[in-house]
C-alpha cells in the first residue's frame, strides 16, 4: 500500500486536510496500515488532484492560514476500491527491540531485564488502546481489524511473558564493555 492509497482511504469517509491526513496515518485509526510523512502526503494529494481523484477548496481561518480540505471525487472512490482488489504486499515488521533482542548476549542483564520490562508495559499499554478503541467499535469490519491487531498484541505479550527469561539468560553478567 502506498501514499496514494491511504490518501483515498481516508478521504473515503470524510474530507480532511493534509495535517489530518498525516495524524491519522500515524496516530489514528489509520496508523495500523501505513505510515505517511508530510513529504509523501501533500505531492500525492496534489497528483491525486491532478488526476481528479480529489478535489480541494480553500478555508479561510480567523488568525490563522488559510487550510486546504480535500474530498475523494466519484472517480476517486472506484480508483480506491479498484487498488484494493491488487493482491496486498507482504506484512513489514520492523523493531527496534528485536535489535536489542539479538544483540542480547552482549549487553548487562540488568539492561536486558529493563528492556523486556519496558516492552511489555509498552505492548499493555498498546492492548489497552486497543481494547477502549473496540468498546466504541460500530462498523463491523473496523471491530474485526480490532480484534485481529488484539490477537496479535496479546499473542506478542503472553510470548514476552513466557520467554524473558530466556533473553536474560544470554545476557552478560557483568556491565558491558565498549569494543576495542
Amino acid at each position: 500500500m502506498n501514499v496514494r492509497t491511504i490518501c483515498l482511504a481516508i478521504l473515503f469517509d470524510d474530507e480532511a486536510t493534509g495535517y489530518e491526513i498525516r495524524k491519522l496515518s500515524t496516530e489514528g485509526e489509520y496508523s495500523y496500515f501505513i505510515e505517511a510523512s508530510y513529504g509523501s502526503i501533500y505531492p500525492a494529494l496534489a497528483k491525486l488532484e491532478g488526476e481528479k481523484l480529489v478535489t480541494a477548496r480553500i478555508e479561510q481561518q480567523d488568525g490563522k492560514p488559510a487550510k486546504k480540505i480535500y474530498s475523494i471525487t466519484p472517480e476517486g472512490r472506484a480508483a480506491f476500491l479498484s487498488e484494493l482488489t491488487e493482491p496486498p504486499e507482504e506484512d513489514i515488521y520492523r523493531s527496534e527491540f528485536l535489535l536489542f533482542a539479538r544483540f542480547a548476549p552482549h549487553m548487562p542483564r540488568e539492561l536486558v531485564a529493563q528492556r523486556i520490562e519496558e516492552r511489555q508495559r509498552m505492548v499493555g499499554e498498546k492492548i489497552e488502546n486497543l481494547e477502549k478503541m473496540q468498546k466504541d467499535c460500530a462498523a463491523p469490519a473496523d471491530c474485526w481489524i480490532l480484534d485481529y491487531g488484539l490477537s496479535a498484541m496479546r499473542y506478542n505479550q503472553r510470548y514476552l511473558d513466557d520467554n524473558a527469561d530466556k533473553l536474560i539468560a544470554l545476557a552478560q553478567d557483568a556491565p558491558a564493555k565498549a569494543a576495542e
